[in-house]
Formats: C-alpha cells, structure tokens, sequence
C-alpha cells in the first residue's frame, strides 16, 4: 500500500538536518509517510510556499509564525509551531576589512565573549554598520538587535540591516554589500572558506539556548490532518533524537553535503555538527558547546516562554502592544500538540508549557513525567531575564 506523501520545503542549512535525516534513514516511512522536500531559494519563498499551499510544512525561522500571527509581513495565514527543530546554529562574522581593523585594536577573536566581541565591532566601525541577516523576522535579527542594542549602539535604527539568503551570504561581503552578518551554518564558514570573512561570535553566546528553527504547518492543516502531523512530528523528533547522537554525525553531514541539500563540503558541515568552528583564513579554530542542539534538554519542546519572547521583541521595534503580542505569540507555539501526538515517543514532557527564559547557568533538574529531564543553559550574555508572567 502506498504511503501518503508530504511535501516540506527546506533552506539549505545545516539545521535543516532534521528533515533530511527523517527522509534519508528511514524515519518517516517507519511512521508511515513519503517525504517530499522541496529546497527553497530564499526564506520570503518559502513562506509564501507555505502560506499559499505549494507545501504542507516547512523548516522555518521561529520568529516568522508569530510575526505572522501580529500581522507582520503583509500575509495573513496563521501558522503553527508545534515542535522546535533546532536550538542555535547560527555565527556572526565581519569582512576581513573589519576584522583586520578588530584585530588591530587587540581584539583577540576569543568567539565566547558576547560583550567583548560586541564592544570591539562597535569601535572598529567606520560609520552605520552594514549587516546581512537571512530575513527581518529572524532569530538572527532579534539576536542581533538584542546584542547591539544591550551595548549601547541601537538597533535596528543606528545599523543598516539587508535581507540576503543565507547562500548568497558570502557573496554579499565579498562585493562589499555588508560590512557583518548573522548566519545559519554552513555559509559562515564558507565565508571564511573563500578567505572573505572572518567569523567574531556564536549565537549561543548572546542567547544559550535560541529558538532557533520550527516546524511550521498552516493552522488550518494542523487542525484537519491530525494524524499526518502526528506522523510527520514523530518522524522528525527521532530524527533530532538521532543526531543528538555524536557517532551519527559523520553520516549525518555526508547526507547533507550531496547536491539536493547543503551541496557543500561535508567537512565544513562535520564542524558545525561537531561545534569546532574555523574562525579565519589561517585556521584559528574555536570550540563551542552545544553550537547546535537537535534534541538533549527538550530542545524540541515549543515553550511558549520563548514564543513570548519574540512577541515581545517583535513589538517593541514595530510599535505594537508588547503584553498584547506577548499573549498572541504563545498560541503559536504549540505544546498541546506535542504533548499529545509525540506522547507515543516517549519524548520527555515537561511539566510546565512556560520557563524564565534566560534564568539556567548549568543544567538543572526539571519537574517532567518521567523526572529524568534535565534542562540546559539559557543565559542571555547579559544576564537578564524574561519573566513571561510579567504579561499577564
């Protein structure tokens, strides 16, 4: 009997592996379902492929379904997150013009202090930075706009922001477009690959533990096609089970280096996987805990704390009600779902849908059914902390 077949559109990144690993070892049909991927050229098409109907769930930035949701971005479809794919995974980097300039002010490119980092970027500056992010609702962006704005340079309104694909990435500062960027891996280290960037910070060290890729599904859909979104969730949280797997990741980033996904070297992906990042042109590499998280520590939890944060971030720089967008933004984020259809897993349940975001200095226990659940470090560089009761 034939399979039913679910299409899923895709930007070639690493944290796009979930996706890829369902299909390619065997998870999806183990639950029942065909996956159809389809690679998008840009986010704005895939969101629009989404949206309109031309695939049935996708890779997405987190923060595009809650903008959706306050009316942002000018298409009304609501959209769901019912399972988180990835947590961080993404790298700023600066022209090698920049960087020379970083370096010789005696910046060491050290890659784990955010006020340092942020701080020397600033100084080096010839008037209003030049910074590509993948799209203007981004972790990448909030991330950005919460660093520079924390260190006294505020953002977006002192910076130049533009929207590049994160492929074309290195291209863009290689013709001089940006002067910095904010990236999904592999295409910040392919900018230090082709020797036109350098790379200054991870993500994990403005934000530990980042929302940083969703699985996304029209609203509508998710309420008429239950069991498929169960299958499809189920396929995709062995997936990340398996890549939280250290001795599955040379396979892993072999999968993702063939010509229909990353189609670049699978070495360049190995070091994301494995958090031993290439910072420069001369081989300088750093170390990075849990660079990218696919799974330990409830990654795939959609806490609706988090969602509330992007609300809240996404109000206060397009001028809307912040407590407001706060509550809209939970609902996009949905734990009823996982609770229910991942609940044949096994997967670990926390006992509350909502956390402080940013109050974890080292992983600590956390109430859960089966109380083996311990949840990882969510430090904001800053040391605040986001209460999201304080929206109620």
């Amino acid at each position: 009997m034939s399979q039913p077949v679910l299409s899923a559109g895709f930007i070639p990144l690493v944290d796009a592996a979930p996706l890829v690993v369902a299909h390619e070892m065997g998870f999806a049909r183990a639950e029942g379902i065909a996956l159809d991927l389809v690679r998008a050229p840009s986010w704005s098409s895939l969101r629009d492929m989404l949206a309109f109907g031309r695939v049935e769930a996708a890779h997405m930035l987190s923060p595009v379904p809650v903008a959706m949701a306050l009316g942002l971005g000018g298409i009304a479809t609501r959209l769901s997150a019912p399972l988180l794919l990835s947590l961080n995974g993404e790298v700023i980097g600066v022209s090698r013009t920049l960087a020379a300039r970083m370096r010789g002010a005696a910046f060491d490119f050290a890659f784990d202090d955010a006020r340092a980092a942020g701080l020397a970027l600033i100084a080096a500056a010839e008037g209003r930075l030049r910074i590509g992010v993948p799209f203007p609702f981004s972790m990448h962006a909030e991330l950005l706009y919460y660093w520079l704005s924390a260190l006294g340079l505020p953002a977006p309104q002192a910076v130049d922001i533009h929207t590049v694909p994160p492929p074309l990435m290195a291209e863009a500062i290689a013709a001089g477009e940006i002067d910095a960027f904010c990236v999904g891996e592999p295409w910040g280290s392919i900018a230090v690959e082709n020797g036109v960037g350098e790379l200054l910070l991870p993500g994990t060290a403005i934000w530990a533990s980042a929302p940083e890729k969703v699985l996304a599904v029209r609203e509508d859909w998710a309420a008429s096609e239950d069991q498929l979104l169960g299958r499809l969730m189920r396929a995709l949280w062995r997936a990340g089970r398996w890549l939280g797997d250290p001795a599955s990741r040379t396979t892993a980033a072999e999968l993702l280096s063939r010509e229909a996904y990353l189609n670049v070297p699978a070495e360049v992906i190995d070091r994301a996987l494995a958090g031993r990042l290439t910072v420069s042109a001369t081989g300088e590499a750093r170390r990075v805990e849990r660079f990218i998280e696919f799974h330990h520590g409830a990654a795939n939890f959609p806490w609706r704390s988090q969602a509330a944060w992007i609300g809240r971030q996404l109000a206060a720089r397009t001028g809307l009600n912040r407590t407001e967008a706060s509550r809209t933004a939970r609902d996009v984020f949905r734990t009823d779902l996982y609770r229910r259809l991942l609940s044949p897993t096994g997967a670990e349940m926390p006992g509350a849908s909502e956390k402080l975001e940013g109050a974890i200095d080292s992983p600590i226990p956390a109430a859960s059914e089966t109380g083996r659940l311990f949840l990882q470090r969510d430090r904001f560089f800053d040391g605040r902390i986001f209460d999201p009761s304080a929206d109620e």
